[in-house]
């Protein structure tokens, strides 16, 4: 007789995943708490809404709904190839860049393999490790942020992927760009490094980053970007990396045909044209988290100093018992107790009003606890 459950039919890493948690959405807090006014600064979204030429492009992508997307994503490839001076054989499109970190899990890791990455990074890195049934390395972090040393320490044979998010979310913390270079040069050909640059826009106005360079001369490098932050498409979920040939071969392979959706490709494809709305994304990026971190500091609450478009503050106390009073007042943001950050919250950067309402509601919050 046969008595397994149908998770004893899965596979053994599948069986010990946690689902991934997602912000919190305003509908469901209106549902819950039967609130009407109510910000969500939990997801590092875009607080200025869709730019004016992804929205036209959408609307008149409408009309074609009833046809499969363009499988290969030409144009959006082309139109990427052109501002990164890569040929379009080494882009990979992906469904958010979170279906290309997935990809890549699949595409080069087996359970004999291990897969290292730093403490305090990006959730989604177990989570593909583990479904594969792959080795996870977990390296402890210094003041939050990767230490490449003791990372390269323990590469070994059996080392297939390391990912590094730069800047790292939910920390923030960002690696010099020659330190960076320089851990990568030093990898064996037998290890794949993924440079997970998911908030590049928001660096690179700031200071030059040089990582597409580096594929000519790394050939194990995939760096991995989108359209979700800087560019505000996080509900049509595009993402792209950027490689070797040889390796975005191996990608395209894995890929699902029409991963992207024809609305988002149109948006996409829109959205990188638009330097107005970008610019203007930067600077309210730049305005917001001067607002926010002079908040912390009137509060006496320290912060990591963040190059993202969000920013993660030590509430001294437990942050989930804050989490949940901000709710309360209409205010989402994201607690990182999963991160192994029990005190911090991880805020994203909205607009002068959104930053305004949520510093008034931590300091009352504050104020009675």
């Amino acid at each position: 007789m046969i008595t397994n459950t149908v998770y004893d039919l899965a596979v053994a890493g599948v069986q010990k995943l946690v689902p991934y948690k997602a912000g919190k959405p305003i509908e469901e807090l209106e549902r819950e708490l039967g609130l009407r006014q109510i910000i969500k600064l939990a997801s590092n979204e875009n607080p200025l809404g869709m730019g004016q030429k992804a929205r036209a492009a959408i609307e008149a992508a409408i009309s074609d709904l009833t046809l499969y997307p363009d499988g290969s994503g030409f144009h959006l490839k082309r139109a990427l190839a052109d501002k990164f001076s890569v040929q379009a054989a080494q882009i990979t499109l992906g469904n958010g860049s979170n279906e290309l970190l997935e990809i890549i899990a699949r595409t080069f890791l087996t359970p004999d393999c291990e897969v290292i990455f730093s403490q305090h990074a990006f959730a989604v890195y177990p989570i593909v490790t583990q479904a594969v049934g792959a080795q996870a390395v977990v390296v402890p972090a210094v003041n939050y942020g990767h230490d490449l040393a003791a990372m390269r320490a323990k590469v070994s044979e059996k080392t297939r992927v390391i990912f590094i998010a730069n800047p790292n979310n939910p920390t923030g913390t960002l690696l010099a760009q020659a330190a960076l270079q320089a851990f990568i040069a030093s990898l064996p050909s037998h290890v794949i490094c993924v440079l997970d640059e998911a908030y590049f826009e928001f660096v690179s106005q700031r200071e030059p980053i040089d990582s597409v360079s580096w594929l000519t001369q790394y050939p194990n490098l995939i760096v991995t970007r989108t359209f979700s932050k800087a560019y505000g498409l996080a509900g049509l979920r595009v993402g792209y990396s950027l490689s070797s040939v040889a390796i975005a071969d191996l990608l395209n392979r894995v890929r699902q045909p029409f991963n992207n959706n024809s609305l988002a490709l149109a948006a996409a494809l829109a959205a990188l044209d638009d330097e107005v709305y970008l610019q203007k994304t930067i600077e309210n990026n730049t305005a917001g988290m001067a607002q926010l971190t002079a908040g912390f500091a009137a509060l006496n609450l320290t912060w990591i100093p963040s190059a993202g478009n969000f920013v993660s503050v030590d509430l001294q106390q437990n942050g989930l018992n804050i989490y949940e009073k901000l709710l309360r007042k209409g205010v989402i943001v994201r607690p990182v107790d999963v991160y192994e950050m029990p005190t911090f919250l991880r805020i994203s950067i909205g607009t002068q009003a959104e930053n305004h309402l949520f510093l008034t509601a931590l300091k009352d919050v504050l104020a009675d606890v």
